[in-house]
């Protein structure tokens, strides 16, 4: 028995719904992923070239970079056994990437440069495509 004046939805018109909004869905959201990675990318970018600013700044009052055993850290926390030290040169620790993974810094870095700082990328390891790609203070 059907009522005339009945306001309500009937299950398949719910049913309807819920399948355009999951489709809807699935056409957004890779899009949206997608620009996240993108985001992180640039973020670590943005992180390498404001480290090497820090690095040069270091080397300005210290008159070296960093070594290896000083790690990134001599940049922003006085490490006490560096007359000349004017940090802090950075106003906050960096110490990951956006994909959470430490910085590899390495001083004397390779190929007679002063030094190596890169991000790994979204897998931590060496090499790699897309999101996966180093991202070097040299390129």
């Amino acid at each position: 028995m059907r009522y005339k004046n009945s306001n309500g939805f009937t299950l398949i018109e719910l049913l309807v719904v819920i399948v355009i909004i999951g489709l809807l869905a699935s056409l957004v959201t890779p899009k949206l992923f997608s620009k996240l990675g993108t985001a992180k990318e640039k973020t670590a970018k943005a992180q390498v070239e404001m480290i090497v600013t820090a690095l040069d700044a270091f080397k300005l009052d210290v008159n070296r970079y960093p070594t290896t055993d000083e790690k990134l850290e001599v940049l922003w926390k006085d490490p006490g056994t560096i007359k000349s030290w004017k940090g802090p040169y950075l106003p906050k620790p960096v110490t990951a990437d956006p994909w959470d993974n430490p910085y590899f810094y390495k001083s004397p870095g390779d190929n007679n440069k002063p030094f190596d700082l890169k991000s790994l990328g979204a897998d931590g390891k060496e090499g790699g495509e897309g999101e996966n790609k180093d991202i070097s203070a040299w390129e």
